[in-house]
């Protein structure tokens, strides 16, 4: 799953996207209301943690301008214990859920998975392509033959080829998508992990391929 995570204080931000990055999570993290908004309306979100306390735009109009706009990406909102009327008006905004600061790691790990679960509804956890299941709680990736668990970066690649099958997906979409706009990773750690995934598509028996097209990008593709 891909995070927004938008809060201005750089120390707690960095914390909190490596133990969301630890859990298997891709982060995008920005630091005032204005790169919130343009990253939120730019790209797509499975969950957005916002701060209401930042510059140039605050967590309210930020909140409002993408409801506004038909944005109904799960946001879970960071308020400072005194701020109660910050919290209502948020939630009637359309906030999933508040969070008080400070607050405990494992807290704001479950209300992650809430909201973003609430989000989906009844929406199916597999998706198929060819001989392949991935089923999106578990991680793992199955056949009729055998399953495997992933690791996370290798789920996002999966996951982001399974859902455009037969289409060309580019590497800087691929580290956009998996490792986050903020990535200090080589472009070419790609390669390393679709090297990994082809290796684990023949360990379960799978017909399906992940085609290079040499300098373009990767296609996900069935046997012919």
């Amino acid at each position: 799953m891909k995070l927004l995570l938008c809060e201005d204080e750089k120390e707690l931000s960095n914390a909190l996207k490596a133990i969301l990055r630890h859990n298997n999570y891709t982060v995008d993290a920005v630091y005032d209301g204005e790169d919130a908004l343009a990253y939120a309306e730019a790209d797509q979100y499975d969950g957005i943690i916002l701060d209401l306390m930042m510059p140039k735009m605050n967590g309210l109009e930020v909140l409002l301008t993408l409801r506004s706009h038909g944005n109904n990406t799960p946001v879970l909102i960071l308020t400072a214990k005194s701020e109660t009327e910050d919290k209502i008006t948020g939630l009637d905004l359309g906030a999933d859920d508040y969070l008080a600061k400070p607050f405990d790691m494992g807290e704001l790990l479950a209300r992650v998975r809430a909201v973003t679960r609430r989000s989906t509804g009844n929406a199916i956890d597999t998706i198929t392509y060819g001989d392949l299941t991935l089923n999106k709680q578990s991680f793992e990736l199955s056949t009729s033959k055998e399953t495997i668990r992933l690791g996370g970066k290798e789920y996002g690649i999966i996951e982001l080829l399974i859902s455009n099958p037969a289409s060309l997906i580019s590497t800087e979409k691929i580290m956009e998508r998996v490792w986050g706009y903020d990535s200090e990773a080589e472009i070419n750690v790609v390669w390393v992990y679709i090297s990994s995934l082809r290796k684990k598509l023949a360990q379960i028996g799978s017909t399906v391929e992940i085609k290079a097209s040499r300098g373009l990008g990767y296609t996900l593709e069935k046997a012919d």
